[in-house]
């Protein structure tokens, strides 16, 4: 059940090569229509996935929160794929939401600006001027996303396991490499162990939904911890003691829960405001 990872620059071309490998392994291609066809089943709306798509989350009004939470719900239409295994994951931080499956393959993408942007401009028939521009935009707010949701250097090469530059490689060459890659037997080794690391993810993210989705909390992230056979401990700051036994509450009513141990914090963060 092999993971494979892309992250990419505009204008790579790494698009292309993931079609290509998907057909050559016979993996399932989780891009971003693939993600938007499945997105209702999620509660995700298409205005609501185009919002948070490999964009920065906020925490500050309901608002925010409401689109944290989304973008919680396209990690699970990620994690939920990945549990299958025979799949490529294509952007949207696969390798480090994956980070400690070691059957995971993670691939990262550069090439030359100016290629890049050449590429771009014939690709989409527009002027170059503009190609530079929406690809320094795509290249940012990409690296924004890593950076404040994974606290990671979007361009650290040590957060990959192999790493292409499309203007140096033949296009042939790159896919075949991936494939050998792919049929690496520690990739296999690993599957059994990643099961349940990302089975432990998968409900830390539907607890922390359930967490940003409350009308009752002013939410805080939290650090939420999962221990084999649904044993969850919650740690954080909140504003109260009932809004942290509803956090409780939410947290051991999530399918998969069997026990909340906490060390939550009450703090009055409206004194301190109002000392400011």
């Amino acid at each position: 059940m092999a993971v494979i990872t892309f992250s990419r620059e505009m204008g790579t071309g790494a698009y292309h090569i993931a079609e290509e490998v998907a057909k050559r392994l016979k993996y399932t291609f989780v891009d971003g229509a693939r993600i938007s066809a499945i997105a209702s089943k999620y509660g995700l709306t298409a205005d609501l996935l185009q919002m948070v798509d490999e964009k920065p989350p906020s925490y500050i009004t309901v608002e925010d929160r409401k689109r944290a939470a989304a973008l919680n719900s396209v990690e699970l239409i990620l994690l939920d794929f990945a549990r299958k295994g025979n799949v490529i994951l294509y952007g949207r931080g696969g390798q480090d939401l994956l980070k400690e499956c070691r059957n995971v393959l993670r691939l990262r993408f550069i090439a030359d600006f100016e290629e890049r942007a050449e590429r771009f401009a014939e690709r989409e028939w527009i002027d170059p001027d503009m190609a530079r521009s929406m690809i320094r935009r795509s290249d940012h707010q990409r690296g924004g996303f890593i950076h404040f949701y994974f606290d990671r250097d979007w361009h650290d090469p040590l957060g990959y396991d192999l790493v292409f530059n499309t203007s140096r490689m033949a296009e042939e060459a790159i896919v075949e490499c991936i494939v050998a890659a792919a049929r690496d037997p520690h990739l296999k080794e690993a599957d059994k162990a990643a099961v349940e690391l990302i089975d432990n993810t998968i409900l830390m993210k539907k607890i922390e939904t359930a967490l940003l989705n409350s009308a009752d909390l002013d939410y805080r992230p939290f650090t939420i911890q999962v221990a084999a056979k649904g044993k969850v401990h919650l740690s954080g700051y909140l504003a109260s003691e009932k809004e942290k036994k509803e956090a409780i509450r939410i947290a051991g009513a999530v399918k998969g829960v069997k026990s909340v141990q906490e060390d939550i914090q009450v703090v009055n963060y409206k004194a301190y405001k109002d000392r400011s």
